[in-house]
């Protein structure tokens, strides 16, 4: 007599977002789809996407219609071929899954809450999406995933759910070896420059970056600053024009680089040529860059706040964000104490691994197991 054969789980995995994604979250959802796709025992995997083209342009109409579109693929389309596919799973990394369920179990990935802790951030079209259909498709969820303790803290504080059901599963660092420029980008630093790489937003706190490292440069350091990163899209959340006052107002203009997005081939070499790396956010989900400058060797001095101690551990230099003279005296330590970078860099590299794409998939897999049994 043959042996009964285990039913596969079987995993819709929506796989829009990466038509619009560009920094985190296509981070996170490309390396788990790649994982997905390596094959994984008793697991089948379904990858639905849109058939339409998405806008992502200015036009005021064309982005309310853009809108409808996305509520009908979320709450008709994907359902309806996640039914006919047969998925005891629907998983999306975009904060939103179907309301209703047709024989399957939904797990959303909330990256962070800045959707209840920055409202006026959002468009009011998606602010009012998320509020009505994404916050009831989650309470209806079998498990939200979340990158750090942090995070589910900070959204318990706005969702009433039970605290169970929020799952923290740790990220790990892009893989941008495969993708390593041929030649070094054309206006890459040439000598010891501190790196930050994140869009310029107002939670990013660049301009407290800008005047500690104006106050190093006073002093005589010869060290460069670079801010790889594009211009926040939205007036309210942009903070480059202050950034740029500041620069012309010190006469930094050939001591901070600001080169723009950076695509991951050229990014490699900004990390690997780095001094260090500073992040002086106030307020971030998770923090990939702290790993990816672990990846490469460079030390990391961090913000004292949010999911950015859990990242680093140990591994990293620390400081008040909201203190000028603490960001620059942690960055002058850096410069100064050479003992102290080579034990940043060795804990940083035992730090980073904790940190594998393999363990989050391990971990996501074990959720998809336990609520296919619900």
């Amino acid at each position: 007599m043959k042996p009964k054969t285990m039913r596969k789980i079987k995993v819709g995995v929506d796989i829009r977002d990466l038509r619009i994604a560009r920094t985190g979250a296509r981070t996170f959802l490309e390396a788990v789809c790649n994982e997905f796709k390596k094959g994984h025992e008793g697991f089948e995997f379904h990858f639905i996407d849109t058939m339409l083209p998405v806008y992502t342009g200015k036009n005021k109409l064309l982005k309310i219609i853009e809108q409808l579109r996305f509520i009908a693929y979320k709450q008709l389309y994907l359902p309806l071929v996640a039914l006919i596919k047969g998925c005891d799973i629907v998983f999306c990394t975009d904060f939103f899954v179907p309301v209703i369920k047709l024989g399957y179990q939904t797990i959303p990935v909330f990256h962070d809450a800045f959707f209840w802790q920055y409202p006026a951030h959002y468009n009011k079209y998606w602010l009012y999406t998320f509020n009505k259909l994404g916050v009831k498709a989650a309470k209806k969820a079998a498990y939200i995933i979340t990158p750090t303790l942090h995070a589910k803290h900070t959204i318990l504080t706005y969702l009433d759910i039970d605290p169970g059901k929020i799952a923290p599963v740790q990220e790990a660092p892009k893989n941008m070896d495969n993708c390593f420029s041929t030649a070094p980008p054309v206006n890459l630093i040439k000598g010891n420059y501190f790196l930050h790489v994140g869009v310029f937003e107002k939670r990013k706190n660049l301009v407290r970056l800008v005047e500690a490292y104006s106050m190093l440069k006073a002093e005589g350091f010869d060290h460069k600053l670079v801010l790889c990163g594009q211009f926040s899209p939205k007036s309210d959340m942009d903070d480059s024009r202050q950034v740029l006052e500041i620069v012309k107002k010190n006469g930094l203009e050939n001591d901070v680089i600001m080169p723009g997005y950076v695509q991951d081939g050229d990014l490699a070499a900004y990390y690997e040529n780095a001094f260090a790396y500073v992040f002086p956010s106030v307020n971030e989900g998770f923090g990939l860059p702290v790993l990816e400058a672990f990846r490469y060797k460079v030390p990391v001095i961090i913000a004292d706040n949010s999911s950015l101690p859990e990242v680093g551990g140990d591994a990293v230099l620390s400081f008040d964000p909201l203190n000028v003279e603490d960001i620059a005296n942690k960055m002058r330590v850096v410069m100064n104490d050479h003992v102290l970078r080579k034990e940043m860099i060795a804990k940083g590299t035992e730090r980073l691994r904790e940190f594998s794409w393999e363990i989050t998939t391990e971990r996501i897999l074990g959720l998809f197991k336990t609520a296919s049994e619900y």
